[in-house]
């Protein structure tokens, strides 16, 4: 005999805690797996304006010191694969250089970060970059 308010435990709900764990533990994978695809594409938006900027300042400064677009733009792209990156367009508008850099986010599936840079002096005569 039961006391009075004491219930059985029904057989039905044996084994849920188990269930439950299993989906905490689903949902901070899924979690981390999403945080890590971030990390992965924000950290390669970061290295494509670098490179880019490092790409369009050499690319001006090879202006500047009198080389032809071509060998601007071939610097550009030096500079673009020592950081990772791939030349995608070089443009050069009198002094200044316009150009597109994408860098692979390093997880396959994910894509890449592009980023865009321009170059060349300033009023003033010094080098800048904008983007």
């Amino acid at each position: 005999m039961t006391p009075p308010g004491f219930r059985r435990r029904s057989s039905d709900s044996r084994g849920s805690a188990t269930v439950v764990i299993l989906a905490v533990i689903a949902a901070v994978l899924m979690l981390t797996i999403s945080g890590l695809l971030l990390a992965s594409a924000v950290l390669a938006s970061h290295r494509a304006r670098a490179a880019a900027d490092l790409a369009a300042l050499a690319a001006a400064g090879a202006l500047v010191r009198g080389e032809p677009p071509g060998a601007a733009c071939q610097r550009a792209t030096q500079v673009a694969a020592v950081n990772h990156g791939r030349m995608q367009a070089c443009l050069v508008v009198g002094p200044e250089v316009r150009l597109s850099i994408d860098v692979p986010t390093g997880l396959k599936g994910i894509g890449v970060a592009t980023a865009r840079s321009r170059a060349g002096p300033g009023p003033s005569g010094e080098l800048g970059v904008t983007q």
